[in-house]
């Protein structure tokens, strides 16, 4: 079932089109990923879903009905651009952000009570925003953004500034939500994150939409027959090997291990596979997918 339907929606401001006819579906329970350069549309598409802004044409829908204003309750947004009141105690504002999505504050500081345990930051509650790191004061707002418990949840950039282990405390959380049965839109330039934790994903460029897919698909659709094969460092050689149809890229050697990197067509890998084994034994043998930063930077300079 679709949470969310963007159907040919464009948005201008003044002679710059922002977006250009652009249509998606994000599925209920996944974990979409709003890719982009800079500029390229996905800010504006955050915000046209978060109702800061209208589109020129096009519908934006949530669940089977256009979206409307009361439907902000149902929809958690981080936005990159933190907005903590800086002279604000930690702990009233969590519970005043946690009331403006409508909870009651006796039930916030309960919820928040218990976040703050599990984050390990219960002695900040009375810490003024101020005195808090850029990544403590994320913290802060990733759980004031998901208190209320949204059936959607938009994420852009949630991993900035925060050190290996904070983010992956949040990719953890980010994928326990999702568990618990949030739909989440995860923007990020950071293409290992959207590997390790998104289904889906769409890539616009210059307001416009250039590729869409789950990502296992994608990688999949993109990937060029390239094989690593890893065998002991014998005295043999692998291009006297290799049948019809086998190519080999390039060859490392050290003192016990060769590596070999081949593009195999088709149908070629047992009989490759069975003439290494007569002369040598196969310690790995993989499908090299390409990266979804490949991917990225291949098909917006092809856009180009």
């Amino acid at each position: 079932m679709d949470i969310l339907t963007v159907n040919n929606v464009t948005k201008a401001y003044s002679n710059h089109k922002a977006l250009d006819n652009v249509s998606l579906k994000v599925n209920e329970g996944e974990i979409f990923g709003l890719l982009g350069p800079n500029g390229a549309g996905k800010t504006t598409l955050i915000r046209m879903i978060n109702q800061i802004t209208a589109p020129d044409s096009g519908e934006i829908l949530l669940y089977d009905h256009k979206i409307k204003a009361s439907d902000i309750t149902l929809i958690g947004y981080l936005p990159e651009e933190r907005g903590l009141y800086k002279k604000m105690k930690v702990g009233e504002q969590a519970i005043y952000l946690a009331e403006l999505k409508g909870l009651k504050p006796s039930v916030a500081q309960k919820k928040l009570k218990a976040w703050f345990e599990k984050f390990d930051i219960s002695s900040w509650w009375d810490k003024k925003v101020e005195e808090l790191s850029k990544g403590m004061q994320q913290k802060v707002q990733f759980i004031t953004t998901v208190l209320h418990e949204p059936k959607l949840l938009i994420f852009d950039e949630p991993f900035s500034g925060f050190d290996p282990i904070n983010t992956n405390l949040l990719k953890e959380e980010i994928i326990q939500l999702q568990a618990n049965g949030a739909t989440i839109i995860f923007s990020t330039h950071n293409m290992e994150s959207v590997e390790e934790i998104c289904d889906s994903i769409v890539l616009i460029n210059k307001a416009e939409k250039i590729l869409e897919g789950q990502v296992k698909d994608i990688k999949q659709r993109f990937k060029h027959n390239e094989y690593e094969v890893v065998t002991p460092a014998d005295d043999y050689s692998m291009e006297s090997l290799l049948p019809s149809g086998c190519q080999l890229i390039r060859s490392e050697i050290n003192s016990e291990l060769r590596t070999s990197i081949l593009t195999i067509e088709k149908g070629r890998n047992a009989e490759l596979l069975s003439r290494i084994l007569t002369i040598t034994d196969i310690i790995s043998y993989r499908e090299l997918l390409p990266s979804m930063n490949d991917i990225f930077i291949k098909t917006v300079k092809n856009y180009e």
